[in-house]
């Protein structure tokens, strides 16, 4: 049976492993299109755009995320006992306070968001405070500073920069043949011309791989999260009952959007989970079945 502990530690080899991956497939990719073009000039100009997209978004993602989620910062005075909670939390988890924002919206979600623990944001919907009881609520903010304790918001902004790379590379590949300045690639011999058709395919399917990947990362850092929540709390019930509930209201959250969806402990996109192997390849969250699964499985 396993334990929190060892479902913490497992999460995070398998995380660094998918991010071992992804970086050798980048290398991979960008000998590939070297090739195919003849030049790293434009390599390099890919690369320089990535970081630098990737950049203003480590900084300014946070004020993005809360504009688009028409997010109110409140103070300890507006809502005590969830600032109560938020402080028990953590103080045991040895994070600073967080600054805590309100989102007007009847659905049951949450999302935390911010560079570094010392400018970590967590934003709670007003239905969460309504429904959910203490230990419930508990289990999702100690989620949520999981993902700020993890540094999950620095993962996630390297692998954007990866996944930007790949996308910025093939971009630039397929401009380039279509102006035919790759087209002498075509006198080849047979064997090349060969080669260059595999290649042309891979080059192709490299931003789906890529971002196959950025969700498989995604997931494998929520049961991070859940695990490490759950170790938070000393109680995985709380976190399980909060994810049964939140997942089976039905009303629709009319802030979220393709863009930060992610970032909600629960797809916030109602009817639009399902549970086949393909469908699981495209999904940022693990199904949420799985995830209570996983909690009332474990042991402290």
């Amino acid at each position: 049976m396993p334990t929190l502990y060892t479902q913490a530690e497992s999460n995070t080899k398998k995380t660094w492993l998918y991010l071992t991956f992804f970086l050798i497939f980048i290398i991979l990719v960008g000998w590939l299109i070297s090739w195919l073009l003849g030049t790293r000039t434009i390599l390099i100009i890919a690369v320089l755009l990535s970081i630098l997209m990737s950049f203003l978004s480590y900084w300014y993602s946070d004020k993005i995320v809360l504009g688009l989620a028409k997010a109110k910062e409140i103070k300890k005075e507006d809502s005590p006992e969830l600032y109560r909670i938020v402080e028990n939390l953590c103080i045991t988890a040895g994070l600073p306070i967080p600054k805590i924002y309100i989102i007007d919206e009847t659905q049951p979600n949450a999302f935390a968001t911010g560079r570094d623990p010392k400018h970590a944001v967590i934003a709670v919907t007003r239905g969460l405070l309504d429904r959910l009881e203490r230990t419930e609520l508990e289990g999702v903010l100690a989620h949520e500073l999981a993902h700020v304790g993890n540094k999950d918001t620095l993962l996630a902004t390297i692998v954007v920069v990866l996944v930007g790379i790949v996308v910025l590379m093939t971009d630039f590949f397929f401009r380039l043949t279509f102006w035919g300045r790759a087209g002498r690639q075509e006198k080849r011999g047979g064997g090349n011309l060969f080669f260059f058709l595999i290649a042309l395919i891979l080059a192709i399917l490299a931003p789906l791989l890529a971002n196959l990947m950025k969700f498989a990362i995604s997931r494998k850092r929520e049961f991070l999260a859940d695990a490490s929540g759950a170790l938070l709390t000393r109680y995985p019930e709380g976190l399980a009952r909060a994810l049964e509930k939140i997942s089976k209201d039905q009303i629709p959250l009319r802030v979220a959007n393709d863009a930060t969806s992610h970032l909600y402990i629960v797809n916030p996109f109602r009817g639009s989970e399902k549970t086949s192997w393909l469908h699981k390849l495209f999904l940022t969250h693990p199904p949420v079945e799985e995830r209570v699964a996983t909690l009332r499985g474990m042991q402290i």
